[in-house]
């Protein structure tokens, strides 16, 4: 498959998780990869280095371009963005899949988790989009992918996790400005939430009962059906295709997929529904 054959895509956070499997779906397609994360040595509770990651892009026959990004470091980003270009000749793609989360009330929110996360999820996708944004311009189908939830203001969203939704939100607001910003240069702005929770070691980290993470995990899905819907997503005309907030599962039913039991932890279980769903 080379439906995306030398297009050069530059994805936040493509260590582990959902970036990673998006990564490697793209790289199948024929896309060049410049992977951004700043994990280089094995950690010991994430999985998952830039390196790895090139690894397995490299043994499936693909191009990939480990870089080590601390996405709150504007000169990280730019150096990298700008060794992309040297080695790869452009950008025509960016996914914004970097982002911290903490789970807690006010009260029980650390400052300087807070400031994590803002500085992660909104700071590090605005810097990133426009650090690339002087390549996507010149690009022929130029696209940008944050992995960030639809806008939704009910104060139910709100209530639990205050400072989380706010940062991720301010990813969806990226989206929501951009694709209208760059809407007449052609660019496609979108975002992609999934529908169900997803099984990745971030999310089981900030758990530390057994039993707990084993029942939340069985009703998890891989995270290879939001890459599947990355993929189509990417795949479009952008400038018929932006200011969208797709959800995973509705992404791949347009293209005419009914079964989604492959991609359950345990097709006999319940799936978790994410929490920024109604």
């Amino acid at each position: 498959m080379d439906s995306l054959k030398d297009k050069v895509v530059f994805i936040t956070g493509a260590n582990r998780g959902i970036g990673k499997e998006i990564a490697l779906r793209l790289a199948k397609a024929g896309a060049k990869i410049a992977i951004a994360a700043k994990t280089v040595a094995p950690h010991p509770k994430l999985p998952g280095t830039i390196h790895q990651t090139c690894k397995e892009i490299q043994q499936l026959g693909g191009e990939a371009l480990p870089l080590e990004v601390d996405v709150r470091d504007e000169k990280q980003i730019e150096t990298a963005v700008l060794k992309t270009v040297e080695v790869f000749g452009g950008i025509d793609i960016l996914v914004n899949n970097a982002s911290a989360i903490h789970l807690s009330g006010t009260l029980e929110t650390p400052l300087k988790r807070f400031d994590l996360m803002h500085q992660i999820n909104t700071r590090g996708t605005f810097a990133c989009s426009q650090f690339c944004l002087p390549y996507l311009l010149k690009a022929s189908n130029p696209h940008i992918l944050n992995i960030s939830p639809p806008l939704n203001m009910n104060a139910k969203w709100f209530k639990e996790h205050l400072a989380y939704t706010i940062a991720k939100y301010g990813m969806s607001l990226c989206v929501l400005g951009m694709s209208a910003e760059f809407a007449e240069a052609g660019i496609g702005v979108n975002a992609l939430w999934p529908k169900t929770v997803i099984a990745t070691a971030a999310l089981f980290a900030f758990l530390n009962d057994p039993v707990e993470i084993e029942s939340l995990k069985s009703r998890c899905r891989h995270p290879a059906i939001v890459a599947d819907a990355a993929y189509e997503i990417l795949i479009r005309d952008a400038k018929r295709c932006t200011g969208n907030f797709f959800i995973d599962e509705e992404v791949l039913i347009e293209q005419g997929i009914q079964d989604f039991a492959c991609f359950a932890v345990n097709s006999n279980m319940p799936l978790q529904k994410d929490f920024f769903l109604d």
